[in-house]
């Protein structure tokens, strides 16, 4: 007589890609994917042009708008760990809507600035720090929102998309600004207040959903058991315990490897500025060309990125988080030595290799993005999501306010401090990544 074993292997479920219908179910639903449109909308036609509506509308000079918008934005950056915490309370729809009433208040400062007399440099630096703190928030309440309500096989489309309607919503309300600004001061001002208006619509949205998760308890020698999602007009308050021994040290171990990702996460986020600082200023002052280089390689790229992210996404998603991640620096690393290489051609043909170059360079921004938040979801124990989120989150934050100085003065140094060193710390961080960071299995 034989017997056979019961255990059998089991293929992992690997994420799928689902219909349109579900997909936008998967995000947060029909209700929440207008509130990211509206939102970034609002964002859209305000953002790129705020340093604008400092000196036109408010008289500030150019350095002062600078100086006002940086102290403000860096300033925002110390909410970002409060609103992990409070995420980790198991709030949801309450932060997401939260990042953009600040943003509301925000603009409320910036049309009353005139009307208050005195020094107009006080409000708009204090209108920046609200701004910069709705900014900075959003992305830590946006992920944590979205992992809650969306099934784990549909988790990264899910956040992909909402990257992808963000940035067409962004895109949109640019060109509609860009159209508006011939209109001078009280064009500004009109964008301002349909800004409002846009958050203020998008945070309605966001709370009529009302989701927020049961937190557990921790307490000595216990592990939390996980999050479970409520959503209704009462929300859920539960808590639970669940008593588990001997795992003190892995999630420690945890916990260290997440700070390891957060660091290596530096270099990796000075790729957001590459196209709105490092190449306009190359192309213009290295290779002298025409402006609209640049402009045409920004606007390719947001169309690329609308294009194709949830396809790239959801491919990646077969693979380790880790592996997707390190494998995104090794791409950018690459195009930066590429951005190098085409600029030794000079004139015409040098901007057309940078062109070229720049869809390899969207193609790691889009591997980079698609990942990095799907690792810390897939690697975090579900109790301290806010916190990760958080962590990752003032990185970037870091990595955005400081790249513009750093980004100018190396290529002050010369094209080949500046690609040479992103590229290099850009591979020293994926190596990183690859060695020390949780995997993130699919």
């Amino acid at each position: 007589m034989t017997t056979t074993s019961s255990r059998t292997p089991v293929a992992p479920v690997l994420p799928q890609r689902p219909k349109p219908g579900a997909l936008i179910r998967a995000s947060g639903g029909p209700r929440y994917a207008v509130a990211l449109i509206v939102d970034a909308l609002g964002s859209g036609m305000l953002r790129p042009f705020l340093l604008l509506f400092g000196i036109q509308v408010l008289h500030l000079s150019v350095a002062g708008a600078g100086a006002a918008m940086s102290v403000g934005m860096l300033a925002g950056l110390g909410a970002v760990p409060f609103a992990g915490r409070w995420i980790d309370r198991g709030v949801r729809t309450a932060a997401v809507a939260a990042a953009m009433l600040v943003r509301v208040l925000g603009v409320a400062v910036l049309l009353v600035t005139p009307l208050l007399g005195g020094s107009p440099l006080w409000g708009f630096t204090t209108a920046a720090l609200f701004l910069g703190i709705g900014n900075q928030c959003w992305t830590p309440a946006h992920a944590a929102f979205v992992s809650t309500v969306a099934e784990a096989r549909y988790r990264d489309a899910a956040l992909a998309t909402g990257r992808s309607l963000r940035n067409a919503g962004l895109g949109a309300g640019a060109l509609i600004a860009t159209v508006s600004t011939a209109g001078g001061a009280g064009a500004l001002r009109t964008m301002a207040v349909l800004t409002a208006l846009g958050y203020l619509v998008g945070a309605g949205l966001v709370l009529s959903l009302r989701v927020r998760v049961r937190v557990p308890v921790v307490e000595a020698g216990m592990q939390p058991a996980a999050p479970s999602a409520s959503a209704g007009p009462s929300g859920s308050r539960g808590r639970g315990r669940v008593r588990v021994r001997g795992r003190g040290r892995a999630r420690g171990r945890g916990r260290s490897r997440l700070t390891v990702l957060d660091v290596a996460n530096l270099p990796y986020a000075f790729c957001f500025n590459v196209l709105e600082v490092a190449l306009p200023a190359f192309l213009v002052t290295r290779l002298h060309v025409a402006p609209a280089w640049s402009a045409g390689i920004f606007v390719g790229n947001t169309v690329l990125v609308v294009a194709t992210q949830i396809a790239v996404v959801m491919w990646l998603a077969r693979f380790a988080r880790r592996s997707a991640l390190a494998a995104s620096g090794v791409v950018l690393a690459v195009s930066y030595l590429g951005f190098w290489a085409a600029g030794t051609v000079g004139g015409w043909g040098a901007a057309a290799g940078i062109a070229a170059v720049s869809v390899l360079y969207t193609a790691g921004e889009i591997m980079y993005t698609g990942s990095a938040t799907a690792l810390i979801v897939a690697s975090t124990d579900p109790a301290r999501l806010g916190s990760a989120l958080s962590r990752f989150q003032l990185s970037s934050g870091i990595g955005l306010a400081t790249s513009p100085a750093v980004l100018t003065l190396l290529l002050d140094r010369g094209s080949a401090a500046l690609w040479g060193v992103l590229a290099l710390t850009t591979l020293l961080a994926a190596v990183a990544i690859r060695r020390w960071s949780p995997a993130g299995q699919p």
